[in-house]
């Protein structure tokens, strides 16, 4: 007897007899969850993309970094890359009429130095005598500017009246600032072999430059590559050299404009403000702001009349504005163009890296940069957001 009631029992046919059919009750089957495959094919290339911005991210650092370190290495490089590719037109010139690359380097090298030493010499003098007058220009400045400061004066003594029931008296001592001629000569030996190096390296990159490139077509592996790398390298270097020798011809050209208005209202010395205006013109917005603060000063230190000394910071910022939105840009056309947050933030970077030469290479830098990316795959996003 079977002790189980739930359990099913089935008869055993007899000798003879066919045997029976027997319905058993259904029995459920469990069904299993989808088994999930160990492969994700968008996770994996969602975590590759994100270790693949970190890397990124360092690798600027690290790039960062490494050009704070060696600036007093890489700023002469990059400058005579950018006074190579500016000269390097003119060269290629002489070399398609007969003229080797060699003998028209050095010529025009020369021509540079000589050009250099020329207004270094002009300058210099008028330079370091403002240095050494600018605490006596300080002392009979603040006299006139008395008429000013007396209402300002005024209310100072009152609200500390207020504050501590007696006013109190700040005199105020001009700083002495003067440079002495042990200052000059200390320095002369490490501007002079920044010079020279930087003359070097020109006349090198003016004379095998094309040997450079010739090395870089080299590397393509195929005619067809060889021939999109020549395309490439040969537009880059025109766009670059054109903006960068344009841009001089600008800046010189604002230069000897603000010399000679200078010289029209009578103020001293008008040849170094003119090159102060040229220089500062390599930054945008900053230097035309610091020139025309320069200006001003000058104006209100030499000249008694109010109208007299605001009359050359005015001229010279109309002269500026109309440079930076009419000139340039019909010159340099809109390709060249780059948006003036971008311009900002290369002016911060760079300046913070490498002090005022880096502010008057981060434009130039910036510029290039933008050109060299518009040819390069992968790098069109670049060019996109500095463009203006």
């Amino acid at each position: 007897m079977n002790e189980n009631p739930s359990a099913a029992t089935v008869p055993t046919p007899g000798p003879g007899e066919a045997p029976r059919e027997i319905n058993l009750p259904p029995v459920a089957i469990p069904v299993l969850p989808p088994m999930r495959t160990a492969y994700r094919p968008h996770g994996v290339r969602r975590h590759l993309r994100g270790i693949r911005v970190v890397l990124n991210a360092m690798l600027v650092l690290a790039l960062l970094y490494t050009a704070t370190i060696t600036r007093a290495l890489v700023i002469p490089l990059v400058l005579a890359a950018f006074i190579g590719l500016a000269l390097n037109p003119v060269v290629a010139l002489g070399a398609r009429h007969g003229v080797p690359r060699a003998l028209g380097a050095s010529v025009l090298m020369l021509a540079l130095i000589g050009a250099i030493g020329t207004g270094i010499g002009l300058l210099a003098q008028p330079a370091l005598g403002w240095f050494h007058d600018v605490p006596t220009a300080i002392r009979g400045f603040v006299p006139k500017l008395q008429h000013l400061t007396r209402p300002l004066e005024a209310a100072n003594r009152a609200t500390q009246t207020l504050v501590n029931g007696r006013p109190t008296r700040v005199v105020s001592h001009p700083a002495d600032v003067a440079i002495s001629a042990w200052d000059v000569v200390s320095n002369a030996p490490k501007v002079l072999a920044a010079i020279l190096t930087v003359a070097l390296l020109v006349f090198f990159f003016l004379i095998y430059g094309d040997s450079l490139l010739r090395r870089l077509v080299e590397m393509a592996p195929d005619f067809r590559r060889k021939r999109h790398t020549v395309t490439i390298v040969r537009s880059i270097q025109n766009q670059v050299s054109r903006y960068i020798l344009t841009t001089l011809l600008i800046n010189a050209t604002l230069g000897a404009i603000t010399a000679a208005m200078l010289w029209l209202v009578r103020v001293p010395d008008p040849l170094l403000w003119g090159v102060v205006a040229m220089f500062a013109n390599f930054i945008p917005y900053v230097g035309a702001i610091v020139t025309t603060t320069v200006l001003l000063l000058v104006g209100l230190i030499h000249f008694n009349e109010l109208a007299r000394a605001l009359l050359p910071a005015l001229c010279f910022a109309c002269i500026t504005a109309f440079e930076g939105n009419v000139v340039t840009p019909m010159i340099l056309g809109r390709r060249m163009r780059v948006s003036p947050i971008a311009i900002l933030v290369w002016l911060l970077l760079w300046g913070w890296l490498w002090g005022v030469p880096g502010a008057l290479l981060a434009v130039p830098m910036l510029t290039s940069a933008k050109l060299v990316a518009e040819h390069m795959r992968g790098w069109e996003w670049f060019a996109r957001i500095v463009q203006r």
